[in-house]
């Protein structure tokens, strides 16, 4: 059992889109400069191997019931603590049920934070496990925000039994900007994942392989045009969903006319995620979205223009 090495943390894990179109529940990315904090710290009044929430915003304070409660003890276990109690506050970031792995970004966060208090003894992918055990409990046991939460940049999640990660270097030169719009309306994940055929044709099975090629190559040869194009190709999820989120079909046609790279919903919605080569153009192509969302669907929508995080969760 490791001796804790420092008596508090700080950690930090980033929103994340997941899918990017036709990469469903196998490719996904982090976005900078959104995301939850959690603070962890050594507590005697907490009983030795066990973790209390002291501080989170209308969620549940079990921490059996809570995303970052489920992965830090799952950490805890992975560490074999016994001898010393933890507390935790978990600062929300991101709404809930934004489609932006606003669970993965608690439960990353909360991960880190364990395994870094006693001296970062485990490796990515166990973190990634223990954050996976907070996923099957909230959403479902898919990796496609948690990976990218932890790791940071594109993850391509190659197998799930066994767990086998692909870190996808995006060329540190290139500039690669998201535009996340965010309409007031609630796509929960379980409500979307049940929209979705339990089978396909071959066809659309070709075409989507195809695209995730793609889509892959063009995240490694920093290419924003064919990344844009393979985003907006899935015949297999997007025709499924996009008609349950009042105006996205406008708002993607939007986002393209107004000079995006490419359109697509967010993980299982309702945010859209639009790609753009500088921010002047991402605003531009904010503004027209929004714009869509009001005209086509009623909604309210908010704009925000961000980069690819290349860290993920890390100690702050």
């Amino acid at each position: 059992e490791p001796e804790p090495v420092f008596t508090s943390v700080r950690s930090f894990a980033p929103a994340t889109v997941a899918n990017l179109g036709p990469g469903f529940d196998f490719l996904g990315c982090a976005v900078d400069g959104l995301g939850d904090f959690v603070s962890l710290r050594v507590d005697p009044s907490v009983h030795p191997g066990e973790l209390s929430i002291s501080d989170i915003s209308k969620l549940s304070k079990n921490p059996l019931n809570n995303c970052a409660g489920i992965a830090a003890i799952a950490t805890m276990k992975m560490l074999n603590i016994r001898s010393v109690g933890l507390s935790l506050s978990l600062e929300k970031g991101l709404p809930l049920g934004s489609g932006l792995g606003s669970s993965a970004a608690s439960a990353a966060a909360a991960a880190v934070a364990v395994n870094e208090m006693f001296g970062r003894k485990l490796e990515v992918k166990d973190l990634v496990l223990a954050g996976l055990e907070s996923e099957a409990k909230v959403s479902g046991y898919h990796a496609d925000n948690i990976a990218p939460a932890i790791m940071g940049g594109f993850v391509l999640i190659r197998s799930y039994d066994p767990l086998e990660l692909m870190s996808l270097q995006f060329p540190v030169e290139k500039d690669l900007i998201f535009v996340l719009v965010s309409p007031d309306f609630e796509a929960p994940t379980k409500k979307m994942r049940a929209a979705l055929p339990a089978e396909i044709g071959m066809s659309h099975h070709v075409w989507n392989c195809s695209q995730a090629g793609a889509l892959v190559a063009s995240v490694l040869q920093g290419d924003l045009v064919g990344l844009g194009k393979a985003l907006s190709s899935d015949k297999i999820v997007e025709p499924k969903r996009a008609p349950l989120i009042p105006g996205m079909v406008g708002v993607k046609k939007a986002a393209l006319e107004a000079g995006a790279f490419g359109c697509t919903i967010s993980g299982a919605g309702p945010t859209a995620v639009a790609v753009v080569g500088s921010e002047d153009r991402g605003m531009e192509v904010g503004e027209r979205m929004v714009e869509a969302f009001w005209k086509e669907g009623n909604l309210k929508a908010v704009a925000m223009v961000k980069r690819l995080d290349r860290v993920g969760a890390r100690l702050v």
